[in-house]
């Protein structure tokens, strides 16, 4: 493939350090498959070893945002606008931020999942999962689409991969329903606050998933533009 002469014209692609960022992002919320099968194991010292490495993983999205926003070129020869670029980069943080506090507040709080949610918790977690994984593939066909100069295979590549970020999502939303439904039928069996922040927990689970959902969006209203 030719390369963009446009790409010459700066220093380090800005968009290398977008998708460095996106794969703590990933790295971050996959580690809420196995803090979540500790705690319905009852392993408290994995989940809270697992807990730690979700915060580790947070902090160093942070540094890399950080980074990012302090070295992003202001040249008029970016390949896409910088506003685009910072917005994409904060969609991203924010999801990495929601598996903090949603591993956070259930260690905090010594959280239990009721047996009859717990099968529906693990395809939930895993779905959502699967969501921010395929926004990170679609974020790492920037750089070829910059080089191809935003058409042909790799903006159909790129198209589709954010089409399946869209289906991934809706089966989401379709275990969640069903998940809240389930929790309400036994929510007045169990202590209040117990039902309450376990509805939270349901809640911040489906707000990752629809972030990697605007993730893609906003990265096709960039192809678009």
């Amino acid at each position: 493939m030719a390369k963009n002469p446009i790409l010459g014209m700066f220093g380090r692609s800005p968009i290398r350090p977008l998708q460095e960022h996106m794969a703590t992002v990933d790295e971050c919320v996959g580690l809420l498959i196995p803090f979540f099968e500790a705690v319905m194991a009852s392993d408290y010292a994995q989940a809270a070893v697992l807990q730690e490495s979700i915060a580790s993983a947070e902090d160093h999205a942070d540094e890399q945002k950080h980074a990012l926003r302090m070295h992003l070129p202001r040249s008029v020869f970016l390949p896409v606008e910088r506003r685009d670029l910072l917005e994409v980069l904060t969609m991203q943080d924010n999801i990495a931020n929601r598996a903090k506090d949603i591993a956070g507040l259930m260690r905090g709080r010594a959280m239990q999942l009721p047996e009859l949610t717990r099968p529906l918790f693990t395809d939930f977690v895993r779905r959502s999962a699967d969501a921010v994984t395929q926004a990170k593939h679609a974020v790492a066909e920037l750089d070829d689409l910059v080089e191809a100069g935003f058409r042909g295979p790799e903006m159909d590549k790129a198209l589709a991969l954010i089409t399946e970020i869209d289906r991934i999502e809706k089966e989401t939303d379709e275990i969640q329903i069903r998940l809240r439904a389930t929790l309400r039928t036994i929510e007045t069996e169990l202590p209040p606050l117990d039902a309450m922040f376990l509805y939270k927990v349901i809640d911040w689970v489906g707000e990752v998933g629809d972030l990697a959902q605007r993730v893609g969006s906003r990265l096709q209203l960039l192809l678009a533009s």
